[in-house]
This record gives C-alpha cells, structure tokens and sequence, in this order.
C-alpha cells in the first residue's frame, strides 16, 4: 500500500461524508429487520421443525452478516467504478496527478474495507443484542466479514472495469449476487440442495465466508477448515486484484 493509494482512499471518504448519516441508519435498521423477520419471526416456525441443532436466529445471523458484506461490497464496486471509467470520470482525474492505476485500485479497495469494517461492526453489536452469538470466537467473524466482502469486491471490480455497457450489470445481479444470497448457505444448509447446486455452492466465496462466520459465532471452529475457508477468499481477492489491475490499465491507459 502505497501513499498515492491513501489518497486515492481520501478522494471516496470524503465523497462519503455526503450520505454517511442515511448509510449508518440503513446499516443499523437492515439487520434489525431481517434478524427479527428471519431469526426471530420465521425462527418460531423453523425451531418446531426437526430443527437444525442450533436455534435458527443462531444458525441464520451469521449468514445474514457474510450475505451483506457480498451486497455492499459489490454495490460499492460495481457502478461506482464504471461511472468513474465511463461517466463521471474521476479515474481519468487521477491519473492527471501522480497517482497511477495501482494506486487508484488499492484506493478503493481499502474504501471498500472501510466501509466493510464500519459496517460488520455494527451488525456485530446487534447481534450481540439478539444474543445470536454463542462464542467469544465471534470476534473473528469481524475479520472475516471484511475478507468476505473484498473477495467479491476485487472481482467485481475487474469485471465492471471490463464492461463496455451497464447492461452487463443486470446480469451480475440477476445471475450472480441473487443466487447467491439465496442459495450460498444463508438461510439454509447448502446440503439440502440438488446436486449439481450444492457443488456450485461449494465454488462461491460466499459460502466459504458464511460456513466460516457461522462456526466462528457458533463455537465449533475447527483450525484447518477454517483455514482452507480463508486461504479460499484469499485466493478470490488475490485473482481478483490481477484481473482488476490489467483491467484498469487496459481501460485507463491504453
């Protein structure tokens, strides 16, 4: 991480001052309602069944806050980076000063991080509050909420790079977040699936990031999944970061 980085970090934090107010809210009320929709409200329902060996507030949290640090990290990577490319320009901005194509990418991805970090805390405290986390490992979940989120956003950074028309973006949501959300282990277990889908579950970084969290907060971590769960992500963000980079040079410089 280079100096020119941070300031190419500075530029999207103090863009941000403008809406942080609306964005803490939204990040305090969304996983109040969906841990009382789904944990508590739909948990009565669950919890009368044949069950799945934890309460499903419990079993359902940590999959909510691995889904969230997908969907924020994409958003933040998705059209923003397109508009700085083809719209707004603010790319091309920063490249009239020294700042050159690495730095504009690692500046961004730490934004990313931040805002990650700012907002995976928040979701642990009221986690916390629902009393969902049931060991002092769930700090961990920290962590590794934030890897999630940079797994996604590097790749989908490197493909809104590529992108000659936001058309494309209907299918990275309509194909690739969506399915995603629903499918990689959030809300059930993934082994209930056909399968040909319960394979393709395994692929996502999401279910490693939800299957990693959820043993975290529920106590039963073991070391070495646990590290084949992060050496997966990492490899994820690393690609990711390849791609990102070439692509960045491809559509800036060359």
């Amino acid at each position: 991480m280079t100096a020119y980085a941070l300031r190419s970090f500075e530029y999207w934090a103090y863009s941000y001052r403008r809406v942080w107010r609306g964005s803490v809210v939204t990040s305090i009320v969304g996983p109040v309602l969906y841990l009382t929709a789904m944990g508590v409200g739909l948990g009565k329902i669950v919890n009368r069944g044949p069950g799945l060996g934890v309460p499903y507030l419990q079993f359902v949290a940590p999959g909510i806050l691995a889904a969230t640090a997908m969907q924020l990290a994409t958003f933040e990577s998705a059209y923003p980076v397109m508009a700085a490319i083809r719209w707004t320009r603010q790319y091309f901005a920063m490249l009239a000063t020294p700042l050159r194509t690495r730095d504009i990418l690692l500046g961004h991805q730490l934004y990313v991080a931040a805002r990650l970090a700012a907002v995976s805390g928040i979701y642990l405290i009221i986690l916390t509050a629902f009393g969902a986390l049931r060991s002092p490992w769930a700090i961990a979940a920290w962590p590794a909420a934030i890897l999630v989120g940079l797994a996604h956003s590097a790749p989908v950074s490197a493909f809104s790079a590529w992108l000659q028309r936001d058309e494309g973006m209907n299918a990275l949501f309509r194909f690739g977040v969506v399915p995603m959300f629903l499918f990689g282990g959030t809300f059930f277990p993934v082994t209930r699936l056909p399968h040909v889908a319960r394979e393709l579950a395994y692929a996502t970084p999401l279910w490693n990031g939800v299957d990693l969290m959820r043993h975290l907060t529920l106590g039963t971590a073991s070391l070495w999944p646990s590290l084949a769960h992060v050496a997966y992500l990492l490899l994820w963000l690393a690609g990711g970061l390849v791609l990102a980079s070439r692509m960045y040079a491809r559509r800036l410089v060359t």
